[in-house]
């Protein structure tokens, strides 16, 4: 076997794959032979069929197979001997390669394209200036978490007057002469959700007052409306009338004190002892947050620094665009042209975060992989409020998810990501903007 290099230009190149009898025919008897064994052919006893009738039959789809196989191992042989640092895959020719006759020819010539990075280097020190903001961690964001606390332990209990945003039980019955008019025996309204003069007929009364009113104004959603009256949105233009509404129950959402049950419940039993210690524990937790969002917003801003850098840069783009063709079923023309340049800075980006990765040393072991997972589970479970969980079970969770089938590969990817852009943030001068956290979620989209 034989393979010649032909370079179309700095990036385009064709492999020509020259096979000779040799290369495969010992293979193909090899399989012949294996299918003489194990062939189940009417008239002939197990292992008793003749070689020549089993060539006949399959001759040619094993010599097109072994003959695949022999150029797809002197191919990766070629790329790896090589150290070829190619762009997609190598794609057989479409346009130069000869016609081929398996049931004639010996020998063989196959055509293939490929494509390879181009050269550059990436080079980062104080001289590059990316904007880096400092979200300010204020009381007010403290006050709110704490608050979030007691709201996610907080209880229901029955009030002895109205408020505005009591849920309020009773029967609501309309008022008309009709002998069928409209009764719900256990209607359930919210004060808040009613317009201003409306509420005011509630507020303040108490368990047993009977307040009128018109639901048709009192709400402006016709959901709201459907809801209270137990009827369809459709059937709602057919109550316009006034209603009268019995309280029989007011029921409402009570905070958890600030107490050391609560303390207890969220940071485990008797780690903090104080507001003071809670609010402190707060502003850490925050202030980490903050962190991590600044991080984030810095990484998306280096990620179209670094790409500028590559701006001069040429790529095989017409290579890649029939890369992406062949090789991905769903994909047509029409959503490659619409959807290029995002997919090329995509390719740019890895083969950039790939030679700061070396020039760095920067590795991801399985140690990395486990901390990102139990970040990834603690940030899962602490939508639900759920903040100390126990540290051997998150480690064992986080070995667990590594398992599933690509999650590893794609945390690989994450950290990788993360490990780079630190390395970026020291290398280059941070241009530190302080902001509030509404200016920050203000900021225009990278």
């Amino acid at each position: 076997m034989n393979i010649v290099r032909k370079d179309i230009d700095a990036l385009n190149a064709q492999l020509l794959v020259q096979i000779i009898p040799s290369d495969y025919s010992e293979k193909v008897e090899k399989t012949l032979k294996d299918y003489k064994r194990k062939a189940n052919i009417p008239g002939f006893r197990p292992g008793m069929v003749p070689i020549g009738l089993l060539k006949k039959m399959y001759g040619k789809a094993i010599t097109v197979d072994e003959i695949n196989k022999v150029v797809s191992d002197a191919l990766n042989g070629y790329i790896r001997d090589n150290n070829l640092n190619l762009m997609g895959e190598i794609l057989p020719n479409e346009t130069e390669q000869a016609p081929i006759n398996f049931d004639t020819d010996e020998t063989f010539e196959l055509l293939f394209d490929f494509a390879v990075a181009p050269e550059f280097e990436i080079s980062l020190g104080k001289d590059d200036s990316i904007v880096y903001y400092n979200i300010e961690v204020e009381e007010q964001m403290i006050d709110d978490q704490v608050k979030s606390l007691q709201d996610r332990l907080g209880t229901h209990v029955d009030a002895e007057m109205v408020d505005e945003k009591d849920l309020v039980k009773g029967v609501l019955e309309e008022i008309n002469d009709s002998e069928t008019k409209h009764v719900v025996a256990d209607a359930v309204l919210t004060p808040s959700l009613m317009t201003p003069e409306q509420k005011t007929l509630f507020v303040g009364k108490k368990v047993g007052d009977t307040v009128t009113f018109n639901p048709s104004v009192a709400f402006t959603n016709e959901t709201e409306i459907a809801t209270l009256l137990k009827v369809t949105k459709e059937e709602v233009q057919n109550f316009k009338s006034d209603f009268t509404f019995t309280i029989q129950n007011i029921n409402r959402f009570q905070p958890h004190p600030l107490d050391q049950e609560l303390f207890d419940l969220i940071y485990g039993k008797e780690t903090v002892t104080s507001e003071t210690e809670a609010r402190e524990k707060e502003k850490e937790a925050i202030i980490s947050i903050m962190e991590e969002n600044s991080f984030y917003r810095f990484a998306d801003d280096a990620h179209n620094y670094l790409l500028k850098k590559l701006a001069n840069v040429a790529f095989p783009e017409a290579f890649l665009k029939r890369w992406l063709l062949a090789t991905n079923e769903k994909v047509t023309e029409e959503i490659i042209e619409k959807e290029f340049d995002a997919m090329l800075d995509t390719v740019k980006w890895q083969l950039i975060r790939n030679k700061l990765a070396e020039k760095n040393e920067v590795k991801v072991g399985q140690e990395d992989l486990e901390a990102y997972a139990i970040r990834a589970i603690k940030a899962q479970y602490a939508q639900y409020g759920i903040t100390n969980f126990p540290e051997d079970l998150l480690v064992e969770y986080a070995k667990d998810t590594l398992k599933k089938e690509g999650q590893a590969e794609k945390y690989f990817e994450r950290v990788l990501d993360e490990k780079v852009f630190a390395t970026v943030k020291e290398a280059v001068k941070l241009d530190i903007i302080p902001i509030k956290l509404t200016d920050f979620h203000a900021l225009p989209r990278n």
